[in-house]
């Protein structure tokens, strides 16, 4: 009988790869030659990958297509995100409640509140949208990714509210990603700042990394950070206290939002993180000052997203109101 095969070794997270193209592989498909390179990946792991921006040609060029053909002599670096390490069980099914604005069997379309976390991680081993969402639909989720996340293509912070798309069939997955890696998918936030931005309308484009002074935080930085842009204008005015904006994402990055308003002076309303509690404005009325601190979270709300339907290549654009927790602060702002 033969001897089994070794186990390939395991991969060391947020580490670049770099995977040559020997002359006996030209032709291949570039998802089967990196599944080959680099056998602890799974080739549904290697698309996912490619789809999501992770692997760049050594020009730098992102390569997003899994069935473009390599050529001998080509060369390409694959960063394997990072897996947390705490989680050793796939999350549990728990019955919550999810508004659910638009489902069929590729996809499910939801209004997340404020407060729920999208799937397991440090400190939220359960009760999260995953959780839920194993219970509302058994089986239906796609595979593709890790187990901690299934269907999760992209996130909201847990204090942002808002539309969220996830994945159930694979096929939606891996369109899907490739469209929020190619940046098409429109999504706009309705964020409540403190003061007036100058000027009303504007683009931030500050790159963003791990804070050097708490690495729990994200910071706009010099260098090292990656690429962020952020488009705002001002929708209304609350006298001096505070404003109302519509920003538009050209990139993803985590807490961008957040980060790139407080870094050019205008704090969301409800920031405990990036500063929007602290910096209260000089003379805050007490009753603003309460509707603020009483806040679920960062005055942010993802009300608009709108996506090419992975099976029928239809168009579809979703909408979403303010839920109650900001309505009740628009209250008090618009008494000022």
């Amino acid at each position: 009988m033969p001897a089994s095969l070794p186990e390939p070794p395991p991969l060391i997270d947020d580490l670049p790869y770099t995977v040559a193209v020997a002359p006996d592989k030209a032709g291949l498909r570039l998802d089967r030659l990196l599944a080959d390179a680099l056998p602890a990946l799974s080739r549904a792991r290697v698309r996912l990958l490619i789809v999501g921006g992770h692997v760049h040609s050594s020009e730098g060029e992102a390569m997003f297509a899994p069935d473009h053909r390599v050529r001998a002599g080509e060369c390409f670096v694959v960063r394997v995100p990072e897996i947390p390490p705490f989680v050793t069980t796939a999350p549990a099914a728990q019955a919550m409640p999810l508004a659910i604005v638009y489902e069929d069997v590729h996809l499910i379309v939801l209004d997340k509140p404020a407060g729920l976390v999208v799937h397991p991680g440090a400190g939220n081993a359960d009760g999260t949208l995953v959780n839920a969402l194993l219970a509302h639909c058994p089986g239906q989720l796609s595979s593709i990714g890790s187990p901690l996340r299934p269907g999760i293509v992209h996130r909201l912070d847990k204090d942002t509210s808002g539309l969220l798309v996830v994945a159930k069939s694979d096929l939606a997955h891996l369109d899907l990603a490739r469209q929020f890696a190619r940046h098409s998918v429109k999504r706009a936030y309705w964020a409540f700042v403190w003061g007036g931005p100058v000027p009303p309308e504007g683009r931030i484009d500050y790159p963003i990394g791990r804070s050097p002074q708490v690495p729990t935080k994200m910071a706009a930085v010099a260098r090292g950070g990656k690429v962020a842009e952020t488009r705002y204008r001002t929708l209304k005015r609350y006298g001096t206290l505070a404003s109302l904006l519509e920003c538009r994402l050209a990139t993803g990055r985590t807490h961008q939002i957040r980060v790139h308003m407080a870094s050019i002076g205008y704090p969301l309303i409800g920031d405990r993180v990036y500063g929007g509690v602290a910096r209260l404005p000089a003379g805050c009325p007490q009753d603003v000052r309460d509707a603020a601190e009483s806040l679920a979270g960062q005055a942010l709300h993802a009300f608009e997203l709108g996506f090419i339907h992975p099976a029928t290549g239809d168009e579809f654009s979703f909408t979403s109101t303010l839920p109650m927790h900001i309505k009740r602060l628009v209250t008090v702002l618009e008494t000022h």
